[in-house]
């Protein structure tokens, strides 16, 4: 294992001097931290109202990053999860034990599969917004529990179905976890991780089993609930997880003060959300404030920012300018990659495009 710098704590800390002199950022003025500026110009106001001018952003100098695009990253079956067959504005998916009917408005084209091979699933959600929690779910054989047992590569956790669809776990972020845990398992020093907007933690875990320090960080006091329920069903709970609910803009700039580093950071935010306090979070608006910030806690020698966009209208290009802006002038030098995450049906083979990525690395291509 690499002696670690002498001006480096232990934790990962480093001192302000250092994070500024990496960041090649300017030094700050009297009384405000160096080399990060603790309150993003967004994070406190509410949306811009029609017709309002953002304030002008400055551009940064320095190289930009090597880049690729686009690259499509595709999840492929495994038996944790399958894309079984999709049609009609809806998709039928394999989650451990369980076939799902959900809805999915990309799906336009006609079903591969026959109408038996659907009307045997599970479990469909029906979308009825008259009821609530489990009431938006049917169960065409039996009854079924809130949550069931399933595990990626290995690693066990709950799946569960809610009253928004979603049952806990985004598979085509598996080209992600991969890529990160192969990071960690090489890597010949211990690593920190920040996982933002880590939502039910399955990220977490997974850094977290293949040997790394992790900060799990969601707004949500039940997501963060469940996260910690996944924990122990996996057996994880000796791991070193810290699990944090607060809102990820703050959390973020309060590490930058602090001098905090982390060696790889996973960014999955929303369209729109809200913090624990009312804390409003727009993509369009912070996600360049966000970006900055990462990149201001990033370590000295960092492996990996993630950035996914779900459900948004914009393009690829759009993800991945941003993500080149902010990392230029970085030291050292990266590669950014940017384009689709994708799931291919066991069916038809057809491609589904489920959200957008950009990732840097350090290096080139």
């Amino acid at each position: 294992m690499p002696a670690m710098s002498k001006n480096r704590a232990r934790d990962g800390r480093r001192t302000k001097s250092q994070a500024a002199k990496r960041d090649g950022a300017p030094r700050a003025r009297s009384g405000e931290p160096r080399g990060f500026r603790p309150k993003p110009k967004h994070a406190d106001r509410p949306p811009r109202a029609a017709g309002e001018t953002p304030e002008p952003r400055t551009r940064r100098s320095g190289a930009r990053p090597a880049e690729t695009v686009p690259l499509i990253l595709e999840t492929d079956a495994t038996d944790d999860y399958a894309l079984v067959d999709t049609g009609d504005g809806l998709k039928l998916e394999r989650y451990g034990s369980l076939t799902l009917v959900r809805p999915e408005q990309q799906a336009i084209w006609g079903r591969a599969l026959p109408p038996p091979d659907w009307e045997a699933a599970d479990a469909v959600f029906t979308g009825d917004t008259d009821e609530e929690g489990l009431g938006r779910w049917r169960f065409p054989a039996k009854p079924l529990p809130e949550t069931w047992p399933m595990a990626f590569d290995g690693v066990p956790y709950l799946g569960r179905f809610t009253s928004f669809r979603h049952v806990g776990v985004f598979p085509e972020q598996a080209a992600h976890w991969r890529a990160m845990r192969n990071a960690i398992e090489g890597a010949e020093r211990p690593l920190r991780v920040l996982n933002l907007f880590g939502y039910t933690g399955v990220g977490s875990l997974v850094a977290a089993a293949a040997g790394a320090h992790v900060t799990h960080v969601d707004a949500s006091k039940k997501a963060i609930g469940w996260a910690r329920e996944n924990q122990a069903h996996a057996g994880l709970e000796d791991k070193p997880i810290r699990w944090i609910c607060e809102d990820a803009m703050k959390f973020v700039a309060r590490e930058g003060r602090r001098g905090n580093a982390y060696d790889i950071i996973l960014l999955d935010p929303p369209a729109y959300g809200r913090g624990p306090a009312g804390e409003v979070w727009q993509l369009f608006d912070h996600l360049p404030d966000m970006l900055d910030g990462c990149r201001a806690i990033l370590s000295d020698t960092p492996l990996m920012l993630v950035l996914t966009a779900y459900a948004i209208r914009a393009s690829m290009f759009a993800i991945h300018e941003t993500m080149m802006e902010a990392m230029t002038g970085f030291a050292p030098e990266g590669h950014v990659e940017s384009g689709e995450l994708v799931l291919r049906e066991t069916s038809a083979g057809r491609v589904l495009s489920t959200s957008m990525f950009s990732r840097w690395t350090p290096g080139h291509a």
